[in-house]
């Protein structure tokens, strides 16, 4: 896919539009609709603007650029220059073809890294920042098994769950695609520029924002459309129930996106949000062929043993230095069912849950969640030595706060 050449003149017009304030994306497409490109919509007169629009919007057409504009200008036409840097406009072939179906597609975008990616069929996986381990391992599954199908993976570059669903993107045929809340010069978090750099070289980042603009909370909910315009489907893995992620969601359900979410135990926290989507008719998906066969793509054949353990292990190193470059212990609460299994007898408490545990065993506890694990993934989760992870499991059974099932696996006392 090919960008239309255009002119810096031509640029600045677009830019002088869609960085006036006051004009939304939707009234700015009716303009476009009406006179066509911007420099044939800057020329016309206050009352045919506002025949077309609206008066508010006319007058924020017809106002002088801010003091700022000059630089802005110049900035984005130096940056298109560099190779692998785009800047898209409603009118160009190579726009992608998804957010045009939006009722307010952004009229300017910038995107770094491969045009292909944004004309695949995509699916999103979104969820928590606060990810338990669980959680990314989850998103980093179904995000590898779309992109192994040759989907497009989009998701926004945060942490916890997107990060994961980049990473386990980009060890498939697909890619991904990340759709940021800061000028497309901007890296936030600063901790994911290695992913950032590795997502621009096999995907695209995107971005609506003018150069240089911060992360602004308000950013996110705009960025969260664009995620969900440009997939087919948006998977939430995680949710809490004031989560973003659910905003995705319901922007992705009004645009006529299939929706599905992960169930989790009634007891995490981060279950809620995605149990309360599935009570308001999202698709409960437990595999990721459920989700390709809904979206009615083949299901890519699974790699050997080998090639699954590598990159399993790429992912879980990946995770692991943005963790500590993030003074976050990567531990957390998982959101899988809780065992089928009949609980057996409790091993009788020798301390109170209420006693302070030890560091070893509150840093285990959160690494196994709320659903079983067995010895060989709390290892990889808590990074533990194994004798100490012995004394640590050993003493939360003890406690009465762990419980051994058969097929040697843990889990949670169900008191806690």
């Amino acid at each position: 896919m090919h960008s239309l050449p255009m002119t810096d003149a031509e640029l600045i017009g677009w830019l002088r539009l869609s960085c006036a304030p006051g004009v939304p994306p939707a009234a700015l497409r009716k303009l476009l609709q009406t006179f066509g490109l911007p420099e044939a919509v800057l020329a016309q007169s206050f009352a045919a603007l506002a025949s077309a629009t609206d008066t508010r919007t006319a007058q924020a057409v017809l106002a002088a650029p801010g003091p700022a504009f000059a630089e802005q200008a110049s900035a984005a036409l130096a940056w298109r220059e560099e190779a692998g840097n785009w800047v898209l406009t409603l009118c160009d072939p190579a726009y992608p073809p998804m957010l045009l179906t939006m009722p307010d597609p952004p009229p300017l975008l910038y995107i770094k890294g491969q045009l292909d990616s944004l004309h695949r069929k995509a699916v999103a996986v979104v969820g928590s920042r606060s990810a338990t381990p669980q959680g990314t391992e989850d998103a980093a599954r179904f995000a590898r098994a779309f992109s192994e199908a040759g989907l497009t993976v989009v998701s926004g570059l945060a942490l916890g769950i997107d990060g994961a669903a980049h990473r386990g993107a980009l060890t498939g045929l697909g890619g991904t695609v990340a759709v940021i809340g800061t000028g497309i010069d901007i890296v936030y978090p600063p901790s994911h520029r290695t992913l950032a750099a590795q997502i621009a070289e096999q995907g695209a980042i995107v971005s609506e924002w003018p150069l240089g603009t911060p992360a602004r909370p308000s950013n996110f909910p705009q960025r969260n459309r664009l995620i969900a315009g440009l997939s087919s489907g948006v998977l939430v893995v995680e949710a809490a129930m004031r989560s973003g992620s659910l905003i995705t969601a319901r922007l992705a359900n009004e645009m006529g996106r299939d929706v599905f979410a992960l169930p989790g135990s009634i007891h995490a926290p981060l279950s809620k949000g995605c149990h309360r989507m599935l009570k308001q008719g999202a698709m409960l998906v437990e595999t990721a062929e459920e989700v390709l066969e809904q979206l009615g793509v083949a299901t890519a054949p699974r790699p050997g043993p080998a090639v699954v353990e590598a990159k399993a292990t790429a992912t879980r190193s990946s995770r692991s230095r943005d963790d500590r470059a993030n003074g976050r212990s990567g531990a957390g609460e998982s959101a899988e069912g809780m065992p089928s299994e009949p609980s057996p007898q409790r091993t009788p408490s020798l301390d109170n849950t209420a006693s302070p545990l030890t560091p070893d065993a509150q840093r285990l506890l959160d690494a196994l969640g709320h659903a079983p694990a067995t010895l060989e993934i709390l290892a990889q989760r808590t990074e533990m030595e194994e004798a100490a992870l012995q004394r640590a499991l050993l003493y939360l059974e003890l406690a009465g706060r762990v419980t051994a099932l058969p097929g040697g696996r843990f889990t949670r006392a169900s008191r806690d």
